[in-house]
């Protein structure tokens, strides 16, 4: 369905794509103040201007890959009927995404962050622009489109995430995740709906050009609003290697690595297939609006509901009551793949993931903030996080295509769903003592 997306949020909150796939501690704190990151004791956290405009980026990134992030696997498998061919392209822009990180990780560190987060806002337009362009040859050019969506999504997530890292606490970190998955649901909601009316309504792929123009501009207006965002302070060096050496001598890490390999593997395969097999089960894309909008409207809710209810007391058993939910609503597949089980699935997932989704994100955040070292080494963290992440994608899609190429019956791939699909487990017996809060850096004035 298009996805990736944190949302992901934070990287797995951008619209339907993200909330399916689901899927993002103070950070150097001698740079912020309360003024930043709410003000202690006033019971609920507050949220400053600053995360409101970082909000409101993400809102638009959200918006953007909703018009048409839900139907560009569409787009290419009306050009190729092929499944391969699909997950081809997913493990391409993994790739890509995987390298960017890791290697921008240096920009984001050493020079300004932001213009990193404007450049991804950017990349993702041109994206848009490069389909416009190769119009109905861009099947033949999966590899060059899954290179700049991977750029894209890697700039843009990877100072993202250090930047609301940087505006959150472990007091705000779920009253923001629960808001940016309110944004995330409500574009998810709309724009999927609005591509498939026009596009149903087009000659052609009319339609689809229509709604990638519109995704383009909407991604040039998150680059213009993203210039209110004030500069932030660079400091350190960034060190390359930083991933392995941290991996080697902290279990703690080494098992959150693994546990963001294991959601990943779920976000590889599910940010695609679940919008392919609606469509397919349909043939009609304005079907696949109106699962967007039934499944985002009941996300919207439920993002309300755990980003105002659940505290980090109550993340550990929260997030298993989630991920149990989520392994459940895959079960009528074996019954049938139709457009009714593929609606149980979409509204039972968005029922459940964001006691999923937000308590996993929060937790890899705070533990990155429990200590100094961890916020000067705050963008080597979260490379470390998305490393493990885009790895679990490109395992799974992987896992994908090899199902799709040797083994193609329905019970193979409803296996392959039930497995890929139970992978949160695996997330929550790997987080589940870091689930309690891991503590809070100290606060220091801006």
């Amino acid at each position: 369905m298009g996805e990736r997306t944190k949302s992901r949020l934070p990287p797995m909150f951008t619209g339907m794509s993200e909330w399916m796939r689901g899927g993002n501690g103070a950070l150097h704190t001698a740079n912020h103040g309360p003024d930043e990151r709410g003000k202690a004791g006033q019971g609920k956290a507050r949220l400053s201007g600053q995360t409101w405009l970082l909000l409101a980026v993400n809102g638009l990134f959200a918006a953007g890959n909703a018009l048409s992030g839900t139907f560009v696997s569409i787009y290419l498998w009306k050009a190729s009927n092929d499944f391969a061919l699909i997950g081809r392209f997913a493990v391409i822009q993994q790739i890509s995404m995987a390298l960017t990180f890791w290697l921008a990780g240096k920009w984001v560190k050493e020079f300004n962050k932001m213009n990193v987060l404007r450049a991804g806002v950017l990349v993702a337009a041109l994206f848009y622009g490069v389909v416009l362009f190769l119009g109905h040859g861009a099947v033949n050019y999966v590899w060059l489109l899954g290179i700049v969506q991977g750029l894209g999504s890697g700039l843009f997530w990877l100072s993202f995430n250090v930047v609301y890292f940087e505006v959150t606490d472990p007091d705000s970190r779920d009253r923001f995740n629960g808001i940016a998955g309110l944004l995330g649901s409500g574009a998810g909601m709309l724009a999927p709906w609005l591509s498939g009316f026009v596009i149903t309504r087009m000659s052609d792929t009319n339609g689809y050009r229509l709604i990638f123009s519109l995704s383009l501009l909407v991604f040039i207006l998150g680059a213009i609003t993203s210039f209110f965002l004030k500069k932030r302070k660079e400091e350190g060096h960034y060190s390359w290697f930083f991933v392995f050496h941290c991996m080697k001598k902290s279990g703690v890490w080494k098992r959150t690595f693994l546990a963001m390999m294991a959601q990943g593997v779920r976000e590889g395969v599910f940010g695609f297939l679940i919008a392919l097999l609606v469509y397919i089960s349909t043939g009609n894309e304005m079907k696949l609006g109106n699962f967007s909008l039934v499944t985002s409207a009941v996300a919207f809710i439920s993002f309300y509901g755990v980003g105002r209810l659940l505290k980090p007391k109550l993340r550990k058993w929260g997030m298993l009551a989630g991920v149990a939910g989520m392994i459940l609503v895959i079960v009528p597949f074996f019954w049938s793949v139709s457009y009714t089980t593929l609606l149980i699935f979409g509204i039972g997932t968005s029922l459940f993931i964001p006691l999923y989704t937000v308590p996993v994100t929060s937790t890899a955040f705070d533990l990155i903030g429990r200590d100094e070292e961890g916020a000067r080494r705050r963008e080597e963290f979260i490379v470390l996080r998305e490393l493990g992440l885009n790895a679990g994608r490109i395992l799974g899609t992987i896992g994908f295509i090899a199902v799709v190429v040797f083994s193609p019956t329905p019970l193979a791939i409803n296996l392959l769903m039930l497995g890929v699909g139970s992978s949160p487990f695996v997330v929550w017996l790997l987080l589940r003592e870091l689930l309690v809060h891991p503590g809070k850096a100290p606060r220091q004035p801006a």
